[in-house]
């Protein structure tokens, strides 16, 4: 089949060739010439001005004056050279003195200055486009964008026939080292619209197009590029923003009304006896959305789909008592399940927990992780097979080929990003039953809603929105080195009142051997500080065993060491109530998602908790917002949006190693949230009528949808 010119090698678009073609393949992932066209300017410079230079000033970003050349000079290392004597290795700098009529500018050049001095011949009329400065007292521009002043719109491309606006290009200094400069990027985008523009078909259905009162693609393509004003370039941006997104959801989604409109899910209609006497027994009330999410649960459960639920909850908000009712339900109808969870620390944690609350319901419940025993093994892989163990708390250890389960129903995954594709999709395999179990996913770390409709764009999502009551706020503060020995004093204060503390290092690679030394540092300092006895003190980091790690842990969680000094390793799962202070050493280091995870550590029994952030004294503009930022709310969900605001969401915990379903060219998940929405509903809607995508008027849709980038996303809840 012949190529289209958006498929053609960008080596064959006029003015690239090999070389440049290497550089932008490896600088910007441009291969093709749809690839370059894709490429969109991150902003723009409105040419369609002239002033007069006399009101031009040196606060102005970029201006564009038209002027005639009235004197051009040369200068080498000692001085001006006379024309007659010009070589041009040896001129440094070349001046032009420019006129308007309303005052005078001094152009000036130090690299390409040959094709310059060619071209600016005394009493010719030009624009020149750049950054008005001052320097010695005189008005002047520094490497501007030369163009002649007599060039008729007859004589431009079609292509950017009308462009008032420039487009600013992704560019790097490979790129500009390589030739690649802003203005040769805005060539080839010429060249390449040029070549492809006749051949681009509509990519979204005419019914869409008037529904949504999207521009066609020829104009959205043209103006993101060349725009003809401010409203051409605005409608071009809504247009191919929305159909980013659009086609996002809708591959997502199309999934999950394929799954859902299938009977292929195991059907629980009763909680059962167990559930109700778990339920009966609680010391506490359930929180109101703790009792929505449980019901939206039982309703996938009873439906005969697959449940497929991605459940989101703050730090201490519940989610492992609805883990636990949510096992009850599968145990109940007669199935097993399973709770997998990242760390052995965490799984431990779980199974203490849930081991608590089943103690009168007769439901039997085994640990299986790394580090059990073969007896013990042994003893649960039998259970696991003739059904007498219903629930089974572990580690990555459940994946392994001896473990069979009887009648597997439901698996519950906790800190789902933790966990590869291969690793779950083995899971699932282990049901036997013939229908896939249900799947709860649950994760602590807050996801701003439109990365979570991105991520898990085809699981149902749940939000635990509400902390349970009694739990008191953390007061955050920070504070720099000056303030370390009030911040000691406050320490022994905390720990003579029978409280305990964390002390974070950051440890942002393990190989790191200015972070260990940092560490090591600060644990003998800790020591110095607080001497044994009367204080006790622990340290766990990630090059120690998991037998040391668990001997400190567990000794600080049992209340025989008052300090735990450790890495991150200890975000998440640890849970000990009577430790009240967290202090967080280099705070800066750490991102907003991670030191709100941090903080979630301490606040988890009746006392008073404190979250104290030390950091150095000369903090970026962004770090310094971050440490603000934590100080001034406690909302998880909050401070993940304004993470993403910051980092952008390929940066966020959990999120780097899965990427996004496909990329993102133009839209942002951080700022288009309400056009995200907007489409999704959209894509809905479609779906609702017409699921597989068969009437006549979607086959647009179906033919976009089918393509090769939609088929290769990861699909990141749904392996069955």
């Amino acid at each position: 089949m012949e190529k289209n010119a958006l498929e053609t090698d960008i080596q064959f678009l006029p003015g690239v060739g090999p070389k440049r073609a290497l550089l932008l393949r490896k600088e910007l992932n441009v291969g093709t010439v749809g690839d370059l066209i894709k490429i969109y300017p991150f902003r723009y410079i409105d040419k369609s001005r002239i002033i007069p230079i006399n009101a031009a000033t040196p606060d102005m970003a970029y201006v564009q004056i038209r002027a005639k050349v009235e004197e051009v000079s040369l200068f080498g290392a000692k001085g001006s050279i006379a024309a007659e004597d010009v070589r041009f290795n040896t001129v440094k700098r070349m001046s032009v003195k420019v006129t308007d009529g309303t005052g005078y500018m001094e152009i000036v050049f130090f690299k390409g200055i040959k094709w310059m001095y060619s071209k600016l011949k005394a009493g010719g009329e030009f624009i020149f486009f750049g950054k008005p400065s001052i320097f010695n007292g005189r008005l002047n521009m520094v490497h501007p964008e030369v163009d002649s002043a007599g060039a008729s719109e007859k004589e431009k491309d079609p292509v950017m026939q009308n462009a008032t606006m420039s487009g600013v290009y992704p560019g790097t200094e490979k790129l500009r080292n390589g030739g690649i400069t802003g203005k040769t990027m805005a060539r080839l985008m010429e060249s390449a619209l040029k070549m492809a523009l006749p051949e681009m078909k509509e990519t979204l259905p005419q019914h869409l197009l008037v529904e949504k009162g999207l521009v066609p693609i020829h104009f959205a393509v043209r103006n993101i590029h060349f725009p003809r004003d401010i409203t051409a370039l605005e409608k071009s941006k809504y247009r191919l923003k929305f159909e980013e997104l659009f086609y996002l959801q809708l591959s997502l989604l199309k999934q999950k009304y394929v799954r859902c409109r299938g009977e292929n899910g195991i059907r629980m209609p009763k909680v059962g006896d167990a559930f109700n006497i778990c339920y009966g027994s609680l010391p506490f009330d359930l929180t109101g959305a703790q009792k929505r999410v449980i019901t939206e649960i039982r309703d996938d459960m009873k439906s005969g789909h697959q449940m497929n639920r991605l459940l989101q909850g703050d730090v201490g908000s519940g989610k492992t008592m609805v883990a636990v009712l949510t096992a009850l339900i599968a145990t109940g109808n007669g199935y097993q399940a399973c709770i997998m969870a990242p760390t052995e620390v965490l799984a431990q944690q779980h199974f203490k927990n849930i081991s608590r609350y089943l103690k009168n319901t007769g439901v039997k419940t085994a640990l299986l992780t790394g580090s059990s025993r073969t007896a013990e093994r042994r003893e649960i892989h039998a259970g696991l097979e003739d059904g007498s163990i219903g629930i089974i708390v572990g580690t990555h250890a459940l994946f392994e080929d001896n473990v069979v389960f009887k009648n597997l129903g439901l698996a519950i995954i906790d800190e789902q990003h933790r966990f590869g594709v291969e690793q779950r999709a083995k899971l699932w395999r282990k049901s036997s039953c013939g229908l896939a179990p249900h799947v709860l996913v649950m994760t602590a770390t807050p996801i701003p809603r439109t990365l979570a409709m991105t991520l898990y764009g085809d699981l149902d999502v749940s939000v635990i929105d509400e902390l349970p009551p009694g739990r008191k706020p953390i007061q955050t503060m920070s504070a720099t080195e000056s303030r370390r020995p009030a911040l000691f004093k406050f320490l022994k204060d905390q720990i003579a009142l029978g409280r305990q503390v964390f002390i974070v290092y950051p440890l942002i690679f393990e190989s790191e051997k200015m972070d260990y030394k940092n560490l090591e540092t600060g644990y003998e300092q800790i020591v110095k500080a607080f001497p044994f006895p009367p204080y006790r003190t622990a340290i766990v980091h990630g090059k120690q065993s998991n037998e040391e790690k668990k001997f400190n842990m567990d000794a600080f969680a049992a209340g025989r060491a008052d300090i735990l000094v450790a890495t991150s390793v200890i975000e998440v799962g640890v849970d000990v109530p009577n430790a009240s202070v967290m202090v967080i050493e280099s705070a800066e280091r750490f991102g907003l998602s991670q030191l709100h995870q941090l903080r979630g550590r301490v606040g988890r029994g009746s006392e008073k908790s404190y979250c104290i952030l030390m950091t150095g004294h000369r903090l970026s503009k962004e770090s310094r917002h971050r440490i603000e930022l934590m100080c001034a709310t406690e909302n998880g969900f909050e401070l993940a949006e304004e993470d993403m605001k910051m980092r952008g969401p390929g940066d966020l915990e959990g999120t780097q190693q899965s990427g996004l379903p496909i990329e993102l060219n133009i839209a942002s998940l951080a700022k288009d949230g309400l056009l995200l929405n907007d489409a999704r509903q959209c894509a809905e809607r479609v779906l609702e009528e017409d699921p597989k995508l068969v009437l006549g008027k979607n086959r647009i849709l179906a033919e976009e949808v089918g393509k090769e980038k939609y088929n290769n996303t990861c699909n990141y809840s749904k392996i069955s």
